[in-house]
């Protein structure tokens, strides 16, 4: 009942997210234009501006939260998510060199604005490079037997690797290409058409579905590697797969929309309270507040100072950093 009532409040909320803007659509004009009945103008602002983007929330808030919550069961580490592991800093170095680099970043003096000449190169590289930082990290684990809690510490390594490499580029890169890469760190949901939300739709639910058949054997991996391998677990092929497949799902969601922070941190941290750690109800439930959540940020971001929208990645670091903090001091407390 209770993930019928999550489902129920994503869908609603989905509905007000579309009406919400200057044209002011109401959840009846909206229902009306799905249903083939709206005007030539509200079909056009609704199928694309405001659909892409509900939609671009919605997959990417889905696959951050499932992400987050299997990366922090695999690693035993509660802190643990795409944000903590270098993944996100790896595609941002990855769309830098892009911009500046492969000059994958303009100006268009028609507007006075910085645009992204060739978004493709750019997800392109911001993928390649956060999967770097993904074999990096399972390398060490396959060959220098880095334990989990390792893992964590060699993502930050990685983040200030990355970090580091992405501000030398930008020192010896002109003013405009700079903005560029500054505007596609902020994050946006706004630069996705249907051919992407497609592709990262198909990489969510094929990785959604491989979490969800092995449900039990993540069950299992929470009362200890010795019980799990008692039960028939294989744990190192259980967690070097489960870190491959929600890296690349991480990767392939950062690579278009831009870094959007805490959301896979968020989501699995404030479900627990409702459905426990059973990842029967623990996926499907954080991978429906992980929507609602991207959902509740897209909307602060375009309501707050409208018709300015705001960048979708500050707000979910502004939702993101306090319970970050609260994790660090409650483990501090414990020891």
């Amino acid at each position: 009942m209770f993930l019928m009532g999550l489902a129920l409040c994503v869908v609603v909320f989905a509905l007000f997210a579309i009406g919400i803007g200057s044209a002011g659509l109401s959840v009846q004009q909206v229902l009306r234009t799905i249903t083939g009945l709206g005007d030539d103008q509200t079909k056009m602002i609704l199928f694309n501006i405001r659909m892409p983007r509900v939609f671009t929330a919605l997959v990417a808030g889905v696959g951050l939260a499932v992400v987050g919550c299997v990366m922090q069961a695999l690693l035993k580490n509660p802190l643990a998510s795409a944000s903590t592991l270098g993944i996100a800093q790896g595609a941002a170095f990855g769309a830098s060199f892009a911009i500046i680099v492969l000059g994958a970043g303009m100006q268009n003096q028609t507007l006075d604005a910085i645009t992204i000449s060739n978004p493709y190169t750019v997800s392109l590289c911001a993928f390649l490079s956060a999967m770097i930082s993904t074999v990096m990290i399972l390398g060490l684990s396959q060959f220098r037997k880095v334990t989990p809690e390792s893992m964590i510490l060699s993502g930050v390594a990685l983040s200030t690797m990355f970090a580091g490499a992405t501000t030398l580029l930008q020192y010896f890169a002109a003013d405009v290409k700079v903005a560029a890469v500054v505007f596609w760190t902020f994050g946006d949901l706004g630069r996705t058409g249907w051919r992407e939300i497609l592709v990262m739709g198909v990489v969510v639910t094929a990785a959604t579905i491989f979490f969800l058949w092995n449900r039990w054997n993540l069950n299992a991996l929470q009362h200890g590697e010795e019980t799990a391998k008692g039960l028939g677990v294989h744990v190192k092929k259980l967690r070097m797969t489960g870190m491959f497949v929600s890296s690349m799902t991480a990767a392939t969601i950062v690579s278009y929309i831009g870094i959007i922070n805490f959301i896979g941190l968020i989501a699995p941290h404030l479900i627990r309270r409702f459905v426990g750690n059973d990842y029967r109800y623990l996926l499907p439930a954080s991978a429906m507040t992980g929507a609602l959540l991207l959902l509740a940020s897209d909307v602060i971001a375009r309501m707050v100072v409208a018709p300015i929208i705001l960048p979708i990645g500050a707000i979910t670091s502004f939702l993101g950093a306090p319970l970050f903090l609260y994790l660090l001091f409650k483990g501090v407390g414990h020891r």
